[in-house]
């Protein structure tokens, strides 16, 4: 089984968590050492039993370890690679899975030791909730986990971590770190930029309707509730640290919506409608490829109809 002796995952979150619990499953980490600065995570994981050791103290924590995954919130990573680098192993693999690349790379690399390799990654999965009572070893399962080594990278520190990842149950895609920011910015970033927008507009006419907004939230805006409920320390480091793709896609998104807004001034249907149909076709092929469900409503459960009133009384 492609694995590690001695795995430390530092941040036991969503992702740190699910990572944990991945690997233990899978067999593929001798052993499982969770490192977080908060102590009340600390005795949490211990008392899930997610790891077969855990501290406060990532120094120590990272001592002996031949695989460190970094699942801190990007803009930490900086001080946590200065503090780390000292202690890690020689020929030791580091990661991380940082939604952001560039700044990660830029961040990191200078802190780590000459003969101690690095791997940048990020899976591409999660959800709306965060701690390490959220994680799940299913997580990363036919989600793509894409990696973004720097240039003169070892080919069997990245081949090691692809490996990992599979065993994970993800799919790997390699690609630089400046092409993964683009991509994410449109796919994710932004997205979630906007989510963030409607629901704070929508806070804002909760105070003029009267409860309307939230009595009657429709899928649409009840979806971007969902999206606009991730962790807020994340997504602003995020958003900090890829501002230039981020704000290039929102140059692009500001554009296409003048054209829609002329659409509905103007009533061209035809416009509309060849619009919505192509959007319509993105939807179906992410779901042909599997990073979707294709159950109405999103796979979620409804409730019995009430009986009727003969039966009720």
């Amino acid at each position: 089984m492609p694995g590690f002796d001695r795995l430390a995952i530092i941040g036991m979150g969503l992702i740190g968590s699910s990572i944990a619990r991945a690997a233990r499953k899978a067999g593929c980490a001798g052993t499982i050492v969770a490192i977080d600065r908060d102590r009340g995570v600390i005795e949490r994981v211990v008392e899930l039993g997610i790891a077969d050791t855990a501290t406060t103290d990532a120094a120590q924590g990272v001592r002996d370890a031949d695989c460190v995954i970094l699942c801190v919130p990007v803009m930490a990573n900086a001080a946590l690679a200065a503090l780390i680098g000292p202690h890690l192993a020689a020929g030791a693999l580091v990661s991380d899975v940082g939604s952001v690349k560039g700044a990660v790379v830029r961040d990191v690399a200078p802190h780590l030791p000459e003969g101690v390799h690095f791997v940048p990654a990020h899976p591409v999965a999660g959800t709306e909730h965060s701690g390490p009572d959220a994680g799940f070893a299913e997580l990363f399962v036919r989600r793509w986990s894409i990696l973004t080594p720097p240039e003169g990278t070892d080919p069997a520190a990245i081949a090691r971590i692809r490996r990992f990842w599979e065993a994970l149950g993800a799919n790997v895609e390699i690609m630089t770190p400046d092409h993964h920011d683009l991509v994410l910015a449109i796919t994710s970033h932004v997205p979630h930029l906007i989510a963030y927008n409607i629901v704070g507009t929508a806070a804002d006419m909760e105070r003029v309707t009267q409860s309307e907004v939230i009595k009657f939230s429709a899928g649409g805006f009840r979806d971007f509730t969902r999206i606009a409920a991730s962790d807020p320390t994340m997504w602003r480091d995020v958003f900090l640290t890829n501002r230039e793709a981020v704000l290039e896609m929102l140059g692009r998104f500001n554009e296409d919506l003048l054209a829609l807004q002329r659409m509905i001034r103007w009533g061209d249907g035809d416009g509309l409608h060849a619009l919505f149909t192509r959007t319509r076709a993105i939807r179906r092929g992410i779901i042909a490829s599997g990073q979707e469900t294709a159950a109405p409503d999103f796979g979620r459960p409804h409730g019995a109809l009430p009986p009727p009133p003969d039966e009720a009384q």
